[in-house]
């Protein structure tokens, strides 16, 4: 029998986990390769021989996007994979436009074929858009499982951006786990609170191997999912989170409306800050799609170091990179704390910016006066230290999950914001976790 030619379409997570599941042992399939788009400096590499598997013995190639087109005849493609999320509707559809155009199927899996099942009960939380407040979320459900008498181990949605083989288990218990791996300021922004808070965290790329090492010390898998990805994992208590900030975004992006219709538990998180109007459009949402989900009121409110310091200071405001590029937020947590706390006036990053930093300016032209936390490696590391210390303010605060001054050397005063779960009013994540256990 012909093997059907594939094209797996992704950014370093999806893609591989729907690889190593599905196809990689699968001999009526032959993956001819990867392309990727959204991570820097991925395309060009190879998914090694190593974790390929037995039938592809050299590797697999990993090709920018901008070919797709032009390796579906190259290699006679009989299938397009899309493997990757937080997208709009439109964007996935025009993806399928290009593919079918070339001749080949536009394929989207599901859970059936990709999810694996693990010994241990699984909870999930996920989004329907990044930046919704599902990392806090995840912290809550952790401290409330540990609190109850349970042994907790997360495993997070992957970030590969290194050594493939190297980062096939990663297993974090302590700080200097980040620097053992090398990581990216993105994946230390989800480690990291993990750790500090008394939860092992694993991540990487083959999520069998995970699950398996995770098993051994855990009573409870909590799936801590990323880019509004569908879990991993086949899931007995699904959590997602929504924002009003982003109203009628959990109906028109790929994959969140899926995870807020298969959601047992649907948090509308930031009712602090949203307006009214935000709120009741994401309630009619949920009633509209998943009307027996059990819905939790939750805000997150901000503890600013120092706040004294913003009021009336020109400020740089430096927030979570994901939630800017990929979430298309235009403000996070450090805009408000200046906000609520007086600054003069937010400075614009743009005239400042160097490198990596510019080039993430050029293609998410929509971020305007906020600076995103980016750090795919140490050079674009650099870059970002570099435009802060150009950057003519009085102030910077820094709005991400980690404390950017462990990393980068500031030549200006800083303070930091940090935010965490709070629900409002009943049912809370506390009456569902009773239930469950």
């Amino acid at each position: 029998m012909q093997r059907k030619r594939v094209i797996i379409m992704g950014a370093a997570g999806r893609d591989f986990h729907n690889f190593n599941v599905y196809f990689r042992d699968n001999e009526a399939y032959e993956v001819v390769g990867f392309t990727a788009t959204q991570i820097p400096d991925i395309e060009g590499r190879k998914y090694p021989p190593e974790l390929a598997g037995k039938l592809y013995p050299e590797g697999i190639m990993i090709y920018p996007e901008e070919e797709l087109q032009d390796l579906i005849k190259k290699f006679a493609v009989d299938q397009v994979v899309f493997a990757y999320s937080d997208v709009p509707y439109d964007y996935v559809m025009s993806r399928s436009a290009l593919v079918n155009s070339a001749g080949a199927d536009f394929i989207l899996m599901g859970a059936k074929a990709t999810q694996l099942k693990s010994s241990k009960p699984v909870i999930s939380v996920c989004a329907v858009r990044t930046g919704c407040g599902k990392s806090q979320t995840t912290r809550k459900v952790a401290k409330m499982l540990r609190d109850a008498g349970k042994k907790v181990v997360a495993i997070r949605h992957p970030m590969p951006y290194g050594n493939l083989n190297e980062q096939k288990v990663q297993r974090f218990a302590e700080l200097s786990d980040l620097d053992k791996y090398k990581c990216t300021i993105e994946e230390r922004e989800e480690y990291e609170p993990h750790i500090v808070s008394g939860t092992i965290i694993y991540a990487g790329v083959d999520y069998e191997a995970i699950l398996r090492e995770a098993e051994k010390e855990a009573d409870v898998i909590l799936w801590d999912g990323g880019n509004n990805d569908l879990p991993f994992y086949k899931t007995d208590l699904h959590i997602t989170v929504v924002d009003p900030h982003r109203p009628g975004d959990e109906l028109f992006y790929y994959p969140g409306e899926a995870n807020l219709r298969a959601a047992d538990v649907v948090v509308i998180n930031k009712i602090d800050t949203a307006d009214p109007e935000g709120i009741q459009a994401v309630r009619e949402s949920i009633q509209m799609v998943n009307p027996d989900a059990v819905v939790i009121d939750a805000a997150s409110p901000i503890f600013v170091e120092e706040y004294e310091q913003i009021k009336g200071k020109r400020v740089l405001v430096v927030e979570d990179g994901p939630t800017l590029t990929h979430g298309e937020m235009t403000y996070g947590a450090g805009v408000v704390a200046a906000e609520k706390f007086g600054a003069k006036e937010l400075v614009d990053p743009r005239p400042y910016t160097v490198g990596t930093i510019t080039e993430t300016f050029e293609k998410y032209q929509e971020i305007g006066t906020l600076l995103p936390a980016m750090g795919y490696g140490d050079k674009q590391i650099k870059d970002l230290e570099e435009t802060i210390n150009k950057t003519d303010c009085d102030l910077v605060i820094i709005g991400t999950p980690i404390d950017l001054r462990k990393l980068v050397k500031l030549n200006k005063p800083a303070v930091r914001v940090t935010y965490e779960l709070q629900e409002v009013g009943k049912p809370d994540l506390n009456d569902v976790l009773k239930k469950f256990m």
